[in-house]
């Protein structure tokens, strides 16, 4: 039976290997090139094998070959050490053609370790089939029982996907060490089981098995991965009481594992005491200042790791991109663009993603859409960046294109790329395409998910298709705070202040939490409704109960809430001791509520902030002018029109957009941009000509040609 294994094991290996192999003629190892190389009897067989174990161990791996290639002996020691070359160098392929060569050799027996390597390569060519063929041989000859093999089979396993087969294998072994029980943890945690990776971490402690800092490291992952503040701080501890707070990679994995639980304090701490900062450990903390806003400080700190020793690698550089981008910082980021294609790194897809978005968001649409089309290859993330950011920067129609062309050529398009076109289908109010959206994540199965179903109540919402909104809302298990955000949004922006309290309120019923932008929804209600004390309720709710800080947007509400109740003075004292910098936004919301209200004095105020902020902002100048008019105050309002002639300032006009079959028109009083355009005003200078009964008439016309029809109609009349 053995006999017959090993042929097909070895044809099984052959089929998976390369045909052939470069081999350097150039090598400047000069050993062993005298007469007695020839001379087996003389042949030093220990110090050949040293010699080659040197040249691998160096990462002189094609010296190494060029002498192996030149032995006329090997033995079992002078295969492993060239196999083992070609495992540490990631080539499986020819790590297991050459496992092949040696499996056929009749004088050669194979060991427990050449079979941990041949089980390494599967793993990293994850070639389950021969794994299992391996397997299947190791079981037969009782190699299965020795500790390297089966470590090897349960980290070839859980590599390529087999998650129960490694819990098996491992669950059998006679033997287990600290390495058999690090593979287990790993495989179930790169696979997503982090519950389950800590469970057997638990088991591991409990039989008495000592953690290296591998182990503990792979926990450590594990509590960052699910959120498990508390039993990251035991191992924390469990890693002081080892000795392993000075391990690198330790101390990365605590930082990010505190980074993910929301202590990002906690992980700058950490990085500020490490003596030595790795690459690891700069990207770390780069990563850390971007999640908490300070890009400022992650900038800083890329520019102090440039300083040292240690290179950024693409990580790094797709952090502090990113960092870029959310600061607004165009010409850094267009520095740093230039310099990843200097050494190399933008073909990595991280970095490419975190340029396009930075380009996007500083709204550079066209420089991000060069640098999509530049790109050999794209994930899901390319095709996600670029549609939200057309999407997000309001080209509609861009992103509904590459939406198309996503679905032609690219991957599956994800809720992300879904919810930032219906996000747009919602903004320009085009309820068809919006409905063909809802349609099509039905069909793949997306629509119980909670972005994409917020993103359909936003959507029906903003196209004033309340009912559907509610019957999504309705039917769906209710058990995010997402969509109940989105819903109670969808009622306060269309005035049904009542419902979105009362759905408010049954949050807790619900078992959950509001957070910061459900409490936005709140108070626009209240404040379309006038409600102002029981908008000052909720706004101190949300500190005083759920601990949430208020927002600038959140004192942006409460000062529309009190502009529009006429409570003018309050409203610009909360503007004065807000602690956040005043804008431009909330000063017009005072100026606009000082028309409403006929108060020219602190219109005349809020004016003036907002001139202070932006000189030329012709729509101040024209509301002021109207406030002065409204009382009767002539010279100042022809004082303030006088002054817009003299900047030149004319009010940006507001546009209109109307959507004829597929495509979305926008217009403004007085274009002619539009290729019909002399259709359009022969149409409207024909209504203009009508009287009360022609329009009465004109519903038999709406079926017809109706430029042609108008233009003969117009003629004859």
């Amino acid at each position: 039976m053995m006999s017959q294994i090993r042929p097909y094991i070895a044809r099984k290996l052959y089929t998976t290997a390369a045909s052939s192999i470069a081999y350097s003629q150039n090598s400047n190892f000069q050993i062993f090139q005298n007469q007695s190389l020839n001379e087996t009897h003389h042949y030093d067989m220990f110090q050949v094998n040293y010699s080659l174990k040197e040249l691998v161990k160096n990462g002189l791996l094609k010296d190494a070959r060029h002498m192996f290639e030149k032995l006329p002996h090997r033995d079992e020691v002078t295969w492993t050490s060239i196999i083992s070359g070609y495992v540490h160098a990631n080539d499986s392929t020819e790590a297991l053609s050459l496992f092949s060569k040696m499996w056929v050799q009749p004088t050669l027996r194979v060991d427990s370790f050449v079979l941990s390597l041949a089980l390494k390569a599967c793993a990293l060519n994850m070639n389950v089939q021969c794994g299992e063929c391996l397997h299947g041989y190791c079981v037969k000859s009782s190699f299965v029982d020795s500790v390297f093999v089966a470590s090897a089979l349960v980290d070839m396993y859980t590599k390529v996907g087999k998650i129960g087969e490694g819990c098996r294998v491992f669950d059998q072994m006679v033997i287990r060490n600290v390495v058999s029980w690090t593979a287990i943890i790993t495989g179930l945690v790169h696979a997503g089981y982090s519950k389950e990776g800590l469970a057997y971490f638990t088991d591991m402690w409990r039989v008495g098995v000592e953690y290296d800092s591998y182990t503990f490291a792979i926990a450590l992952k594990a509590c960052a991965d699910i959120g498990l503040l508390s039993q990251g701080r035991e191992i924390h501890g469990q890693t002081l009481k080892k000795g392993f707070e000075g391990t690198s990679f330790v101390v990365n994995t605590l930082a990010t594992m505190y980074n993910k639980c929301g202590k990002l304090h906690y992980g700058l701490y950490l990085f500020k005491t490490m003596r030595t900062k790795d690459v690891v450990s700069w990207t770390t903390i780069i990563t850390t200042y971007v999640q908490m806003g300070e890009e400022e400080l992650a900038i800083e700190a890329f520019l102090q790791m440039r300083e040292t020793d240690v290179s950024p690698n693409e990580y790094t550089f797709a952090a502090v991109i990113a960092g870029c981008a959310n600061a607004s910082k165009t010409d850094l980021g267009q520095q740093l663009h230039a310099h990843v294609y200097h050494v190399g790194l933008f073909g990595a897809l991280s970095v490419a993603n975190s340029v396009m978005t930075m380009y996007a968001k500083c709204g550079l649409l066209d420089s991000a859409s060069a640098v999509f089309y530049e790109l050999t290859r794209r994930d899901v993330i390319s095709w996600s960046t670029i549609i939200s950011g057309y999407a997000q920067g309001g080209c509609g129609d861009e992103a509904f294109k590459f939406l198309t062309l996503m679905r032609r050529v690219g991957p599956k398009p994800t809720e992300f790329a879904l919810a930032s076109v219906l996000s747009v289908s919602g903004n320009l109010a085009i309820l068809e395409q919006g409905k063909q959206l809802h349609a099509h994540v039905l069909s793949i199965g997306l629509d119980h998910t909670a972005m994409i179903r917020s993103g359909l109540i936003n959507m029906y919402t903003k196209c004033g298709s309340l009912g559907d909104a509610s019957k999504i809302f309705l039917e769906a298990d209710n058990n995010d705070i997402v969509s109940w955000t989105a819903m109670i949004n969808g009622y306060a922006e269309h005035g049904y202040s009542e419902e979105a309290l009362l759905l408010f309120d049954k949050i807790p019923k619900v078992g959950l939490r509001p957070d910061s932008v459900t409490f936005i929804g709140v108070l626009i209600a209240c404040s379309h409704a006038g409600l102002v004390d029981l908008g000052f309720y909720y706004f101190n709710l949300m500190s005083e109960k759920y601990r949430i800080k208020p927002s600038k947007e959140h004192y942006g509400c409460m000062i529309d809430l009190l502009s529009r109740a006429g409570r003018l003075t309050e409203a610009e004292n909360m503007i004065t001791t807000m602690p956040f910098q005043q804008d431009d936004v909330v000063w017009s919301t005072l100026l606009r509520a000082c028309r409403v209200h006929g108060d020219v004095e602190c219109g005349s105020r809020a004016a003036q902030k907002i001139l202070e902020i932006d000189p030329n902002c012709a729509g101040t100048h024209i509301t002021l002018a109207n406030i002065y008019s409204a009382k009767g105050r002539w010279k100042e309002a022809a004082k303030i029109r006088k002054l817009m002639r003299l900047k030149g300032l004319i009010k940006e006009p507001g546009w209109s957009s109307i959507k004829v079959k597929d495509w979305v028109i926008a217009f403004v009083a007085g274009d002619r941009s539009h290729p019909q355009c002399e259709d359009i005003y022969c149409v409207l200078e024909f209504l203009a000509s009508m009287d009360e009964f022609a329009f009465e008439e004109l519903g038999s016309l709406t079926k017809l040609n109706l430029p042609q029809t108008l233009r003969n109609t117009y003629k004859c009349g």
